[in-house]
Parts: C-alpha cells; sequence; structure tokens
C-alpha cells in the first residue's frame, strides 16, 4: 500500500511540474502533435521492459484490443479534451474542473469495481477538492458563453479520465502494469495521431532549438513514460477511490512551485487549500486496511 501510494503523489507531483515546461514547448509545437511524441517516446522507453520480460506474447487479440481500447480512452479521449477543453476555456477553469476527476474516479470505483464507498474516503475527497477551490481563488473562475465550449469538454476530460483509472485497476489485476500502459500508449496514438494531423493544416511546428528538444524528451520520458507507469501502478495497488486522492498533488505542486520558481506570494489561500488536499490524503491512507492485499500482476 506504501509503495503504491508513493507512485501516486510522485506521478501526480510530476504532472503538477509539467506545466511550465509544457507552455514553453506548446508554443512551438501544436497540442496534438505534441501529445502524439510523447506517446511515441513513452512506447519507446518502455519497449525495452516489454521486450525484455515478454510481455506481450501470449497475451488473447481480444484482451490485447481491450488494452488498446482503455488507452484510447485515457490518452485519446481524455488527455485530448484536456488540451482542447483548456484552449477554449481558461486555464483556471481547467484546474477547478478536472479536479472532479478524483469524485468520478470513486463513482466508476463503486459500480464497476464495486470497492465499499467509506465515509473516510468521501470525507478525504471533499477535503481535496476545497483545498484545491481554495488554490484557485473563486474570485478568479470565471464561467460564461465564451467559455461553455470549453468548460463542457473539461468535463468530458475529467469524466473520461475517472473511468480510465479505474479500468487501469481491472485488467491490472490480469496483466502487468507495464504492458497495459504501453499498450494504453499505443490507443492513445490511434487518435492522436489522425488529430495532429487536421490540426497541423491549420497550425504549423516553429523552430526546435535545443531547449525545445530538452523540453519534449522531459514530457516523453519523465511525464509520459514515467508518470504514467506509476500512475497506472499506483492503481494496480491500491484501491481506486484511495488512489484517487493522489490526483490532487498535480495542482498542489503546480501552486508550490509557483512560489519556489516564478517567485509568486504564498497567500493564505494556498495556505489553507494546501493543508486541506493533505489532510484528505492523509485521511485516505490513514484508512487503507493494514493487511497485505491480494497480489495483482506485478
Amino acid at each position: 500500500m506504501a509503495k503504491g501510494a508513493f507512485y501516486g503523489l510522485l506521478a501526480s507531483a510530476i504532472w503538477g511540474g509539467m506545466y511550465v515546461v509544457s507552455d514553453i514547448v506548446l508554443r512551438v509545437i501544436p497540442p496534438f502533435s505534441l501529445l502524439s511524441v510523447r506517446l511515441l517516446l513513452g512506447i519507446l522507453v518502455l519497449s525495452w521492459w516489454v521486450w525484455r520480460g515478454q510481455l506481450v506474447s501470449g497475451i488473447p487479440h481480444k484482451d490485447v484490443l481491450r488494452l488498446v481500447a482503455v488507452g484510447v480512452l485515457g490518452f485519446g479521449i481524455s488527455v485530448g479534451a484536456q488540451f482542447v477543453g483548456t484552449d477554449k476555456s481558461t486555464a483556471i477553469n481547467g484546474t477547478l474542473i478536472t479536479s472532479a476527476s478524483p469524485a468520478f474516479i470513486v463513482l466508476f470505483a463503486t459500480l464497476i469495481l464495486r470497492e465499499p464507498l467509506s465515509l473516510a474516503r468521501l470525507v478525504a475527497i471533499a477535503l481535496a477538492t476545497v483545498g484545491v477551490i481554495v488554490i484557485v481563488d473563486p474570485a478568479n473562475i470565471k464561467f460564461g458563453s465564451d467559455t461553455a465550449l470549453g468548460d463542457l469538454v473539461l468535463v468530458v476530460a475529467a469524466v473520461t479520465w475517472g473511468l480510465y483509472s479505474v479500468l487501469v485497476r481491472l485488467v491490472s489485476k490480469s496483466y502487468d502494469t507495464m504492458i497495459v500502459t504501453w499498450l494504453a500508449f499505443v490507443g492513445g496514438l490511434l487518435v492522436t495521431i489522425p488529430a495532429s494531423a487536421v490540426e497541423l493544416q491549420s497550425r504549423s511546428i516553429g523552430t526546435i532549438d535545443f531547449p525545445i528538444v530538452l523540453g519534449i524528451l522531459y514530457l516523453g520520458v519523465i511525464s509520459t513514460a514515467g508518470a504514467m507507469w506509476w500512475w497506472n501502478r499506483a492503481f494496480a495497488l491500491v484501491p481506486a477511490s484511495t488512489a484517487s486522492l493522489f490526483f490532487f498533488g498535480q495542482p498542489l505542486v503546480g501552486a508550490l512551485l509557483s512560489v519556489v520558481v516564478l517567485g509568486q506570494q504564498m497567500t493564505t489561500n494556498l495556505w489553507i487549500g494546501t493543508t486541506l488536499i493533505i489532510v484528505g490524503v492523509l485521511i485516505a491512507l490513514i484508512g487503507l486496511p493494514t493487511r497485505k492485499p491480494k497480489p495483482v500482476t506485478a
């Protein structure tokens, strides 16, 4: 359980810190093109472990299609919707709306995995969600006709990410997390490559210099290959409704980095929001069973 918590929090911390790099790289490479490159790099990085462990051999074709379909949902539809939604809405709206993902994870974990919905987990999610709202500051949130389409797409991103995360736990009961992640990347490419082809008809790729190359490598190797494996592994080891709390590490780390890197002031809202998120996560972790869980494929 402790290992799963570490993996989930590590993945969220990486994603919380990747937005600065993404902002710079997206000025040069359009969103779906960048996402395609990230997934390709993720496939290349994980291929050595997949090949070494002979993880593909012996998987029935129908199960391969299932795992690819999970990737279509998670990386093609959900992450793609997050890109489009943020582009047509605002970053603040995006942070707030996508913070609903843990609630959808809990919902799908209850419906699909039949996980018990404990009071402690509900309280933990409620506290962490309030923490996110306090950090982004409701005064900065603007919902209106100009952001309506983007906000709707962001809701789709939150719902589908919740479903993706639960399905990862489901399929990880039968297959190694590495092959689950690798085939999910393949599934994502089935959506992002065609979307990139359409995107490049109206948006061109800018000048790719050495700092942009470093940014691409970071996003592909660390934020995609590494963080996505850690996130999936967390859901293989920890009940989905508890692992959902790790998602709140993203806005928390992003806000803290804005203080450390960008020199922004550590406001009262940030202190309060940070405290609420940490307390929420601790409540969820304390409520975990102490007995060793039934193992899933390592």
